[in-house]
């Protein structure tokens, strides 16, 4: 199995980039989908993005179109999430997750077994 570690996060102002980092121990990263979630104080976690196992293939949630870009170096065993233009709605604390599914992405968290401890995002307005 694979055990997601969680780096990059902080705190920033409005307008501001952030580029988080999940790294993998154990098993090489790609063997698996992998994905950013984040949850918001009193909120639920939320689908951010995901990168199929090679790299070709991204899916982001609308409201970070644009802004956030996911890609992988899997030399590296690393997942990346490049921020920009960040939002005080991105407030959050983030978390990577991999996923032995069978298809290239999947939004679906239920479908994402191997989860790091989060790394917090604020940004102040």
């Amino acid at each position: 199995q694979v055990q997601p570690v969680e780096s990059g996060g902080g705190l920033v102002l409005a307008g501001a980039s952030l580029r988080l980092s999940c790294a993998a121990s154990g098993r090489t990263f790609s063997a698996y989908v992998v994905a950013w979630f984040r949850q918001a104080p009193g909120k639920e976690r939320e689908f951010v993005a995901a990168v199929s196992r090679g790299g070709s293939t991204t899916d982001y949630t609308d409201s970070v179109k644009g802004r956030f870009t996911i890609s992988r170096d899997n030399a590296k065993n690393t997942v990346y999430l490049q921020m920009n233009s960040l939002k005080p709605e991105d407030t959050a604390v983030y978390y990577c997750a991999a996923s032995l599914y069978d298809r290239d992405t999947t939004y679906d968290q239920y479908e994402y077994a191997y989860w790091g401890q989060g790394t917090q995002v604020t940004v102040s307005s």
